[in-house]
């Protein structure tokens, strides 16, 4: 698909992950065991046949810069186009100062000159912390047909009042755009959005003119009887990651055979960062159970219900239950966790005990020992 280029945010939100976004944005943030969020959209786009994407990126991205490096592990790393890095660090400075993009329009507003470049007729954006594995050749089809200015991918599957939710009528239009909902209604929007690349420049232009930076007040509301404006209904698995509490409850999802299935797709497989760790090793004595574990793994001990990324070493006598571990976390003998977060080089020391809760997890930082 020639046509379709790519352009992923990647920035600053406000912190509702907590200590998961000390030392990244939101997109860097490790899902599945083997993952970044950002890699699910960007595998996506790969899959559709897209070769050029641009990131916006500002802020704590050096752990996202580190992870995406050349884009090889996507196949994006190119001579010509392929994957473009845009931390957009001296826009700042020019405008309103305070640390972090306004909104999505002021983004593209900063890498204009990148926009201009694009050779694609048309162009996907989308946020980076979506968990999502979609077909988005399909939506620029159903864009195409329906001549639409903007399409926007939503579902029905609710969320809560800070999403955007459009109503439709019987032909896909949209016919109302609201958020900051007390009660949410109609479908929500995933964030994805696709439209020409002319019409892009030509709106971020003139909302820039006037002082708008938000695509979805801005354009969405203001000029939604001004455009044509559709919307591509996926009830397929999405999951927006937020708060520390949907972190956790989507991550613990994956245990679950069915959503993993739906997830993880044969047909449009997730990319993630290349690694050379060797097989995990599971001692029987132990007892690992439902669990999802990443290579490198030294289990002697005993596992029930956790997410173990790479290189996590449980030792004999410790007892880990409905937790997630980062790379290289070192859980020591007759430690028992419950609810547990830990960011990457955690150490939990020798009969440590800690008791979080499935609604209320423990959070240790990274490089913290406990």
């Amino acid at each position: 698909m020639k046509g379709l280029h790519g352009i992923i945010f990647s920035y600053e939100k406000e912190n509702g992950l907590r200590e998961l976004i000390e030392n990244r944005v939101h997109g860097s943030v490790p899902f599945g065991g083997d993952y970044r969020i950002i890699d699910f959209i960007l595998s996506s786009m790969v899959n559709a046949g897209i070769t050029d994407v641009g990131v916006i990126m500002h802020g704590k991205c050096q752990s996202l810069l580190d992870h995406l490096g050349s884009g090889k592990s996507w196949d994006l790393s190119r001579n010509y186009g392929g994957l473009t890095l845009l931390p957009a660090f001296a826009y700042n400075e020019r405008s309103h100062g305070d640390g972090q993009f306004r909104g999505r329009v002021e983004a593209l507003y900063s890498v204009m000159n990148y926009l201009k470049s694009i050779r694609q007729d048309y162009v996907v954006l989308s946020d980076s912390d979506t968990i999502i594995n979609m077909p988005l050749e399909d939506v620029l089809a159903r864009h195409i047909a329906t001549g639409a200015d903007i399409t926007a991918v939503c579902t029905t599957t609710p969320g809560d009042g800070r999403d955007t939710y459009f109503r439709l009528d019987g032909g896909g239009r949209i016919t109302d755009t609201a958020y900051s909902l007390h009660t949410p209604s109609g479908y929500r929007c995933l964030n994805i959005f696709v439209l020409r690349t002319e019409l892009l420049v030509q709106l971020v232009t003139e909302c820039i003119s006037r002082n708008g930076y938000s695509l979805r007040r801005n354009i969405l509301q203001e000029m939604g009887n001004r455009l044509k404006l559709y919307g591509y209904v996926y009830d397929g698995y999405a999951a927006h990651i937020s708060t520390l509490q949907n972190y956790y409850d989507r991550s613990m999802e994956l245990l679950d055979t069915g959503v993993r299935g739906r997830l993880f797709c044969p047909e449009r497989p997730v990319y993630g960062k290349e690694n050379d760790s060797p097989s995990s090793y599971i001692d029987p004595e132990g007892g690992c159970v439902n669990s999802l574990v990443a290579d490198g793994c030294d289990i002697q001990g005993s596992v029930k219900n956790c997410v173990l990324f790479r290189n996590v070493r449980i030792e004999k006598g410790a007892n880990v239950e409905n937790c997630i571990l980062f790379k290289d976390t070192v859980v020591k003998r007759g430690a028992v966790l419950r609810g547990v977060i830990t960011d990457k080089y955690v150490t939990i020391s020798e009969n440590v005990t800690l008791m979080g809760h499935e609604r209320y997890p423990i959070v240790i930082s990274k490089g913290a020992t406990v």
